[in-house]
């Protein structure tokens, strides 16, 4: 298996030989990352997204326990899960790690088959969880984001803002679309929706972004560390883009559709995000009003 498609497991002890012991059991299928302490397990897993962690309770310093409520804590880290692996034999020991939110408990000694089954049906518990999840999440007819799970994401980027690092936020409206629809059928309509969703990912695939499908016609994109002349090139590309786009036909009809698209972009820590939904909307509405099918950025005249 490629290694970028092995789920990444995270072991954490104070003893190398308990950290050798479980490497060996779990490679070569997993990716296996290793802390000797709490500090360092909670680095790692936040640095690595890591798809588990085997978690000591009996550690100096920081314990087993207070790891566990770290990793609760943070949105980074709070869905892993976490199994502890210890040689506490109490059922009080077993509890509380129950109660903090441990998802597993396997004491020591430990038998290789018994950690390999534990951590295998915990992985296979997080994938089936992430494919509800992500279905929850997608528009099923471009595969981008939906609205929904798009406006959670945008709320929660709250902390560009502190780091003073620009982003940008666009709108894209398909010109007339009712009307493209009214002469070529909702087939063909479907089909033009799909390949632009699939000519807005190209365009932005090297980027850090979030694309989604807004509405029936429209869609949004957010940029991470995008300034405004970035921003404006990258809508200016994916106008002409869609321009030159070649859509499936239904029956022969190929027609062409072009779009508005509207910017905004923040650069400083006193801007919000309402203020960039509502700076872009607006743009929106200025290349609509001007005539469709060009760019306009809230803040280029």
């Amino acid at each position: 298996m490629n290694d970028e498609k092995k789920h990444r497991v995270l072991i954490v002890d104070d003893e190398s030989m308990n950290i050798e012991a479980l490497r060996l059991i779990l490679n070569p299928e997993y990716n296996i990352y290793s802390a000797d302490n709490g500090r360092s397990a909670i680095e790692i897993a936040e640095k690595h997204q890591v798809d588990i962690i085997l978690l000591d309770i009996l550690m100096p310093e920081m314990d087993g326990y207070t790891v566990i409520s770290n990793l609760k804590s943070s949105k980074k880290t709070q869905d892993i899960p976490v199994i502890f692996i210890t040689g506490l034999d109490s059922g009080w020991a077993e509890e509380r790690g129950l109660q903090l939110g441990a998802a597993d408990y396997i004491a020591k000694p430990f038998s290789s088959e018994n950690v390999r089954l534990r951590v295998k049906n915990q992985l296979e518990t997080l994938d089936q969880l992430r494919s509800s999840r992500q279905i929850g999440m997608t528009d099923q007819l471009t595969g981008l984001f939906n609205r929904n799970s798009f406006e959670t994401m945008l709320h929660d980027m709250g902390d560009a803002l502190q780091e003073k690092t620009p982003a940008s936020l666009f709108f894209i409206d398909v010109d007339n679309f009712k009307n493209y629809n009214d002469n070529y059928g909702y087939p063909q309509g479907e089909l033009a929706l799909k390949a632009l969703g699939k000519t807005i990912s190209q365009a932005v695939k090297d980027l850090d972004n979030m694309a989604a499908r807004w509405s029936g016609q429209e869609f949004a994109i957010f940029l991470s560390n995008t300034n405004k002349k970035t921003a404006l090139e990258i809508g200016q590309k994916i106008h002409l883009d869609t321009e030159n786009m070649i859509i499936p036909s239904v029956g022969g009809l190929g027609e062409k559709i072009t779009v508005s698209i509207g910017i905004d972009t923040m650069e400083h820590a006193s801007s919000n995000m309402d203020n960039l939904i509502a700076g872009a909307d607006k743009a929106l509405h200025t290349a609509k009003e001007r005539g469709r099918n060009q760019v306009c950025h809230a803040g280029i005249e």
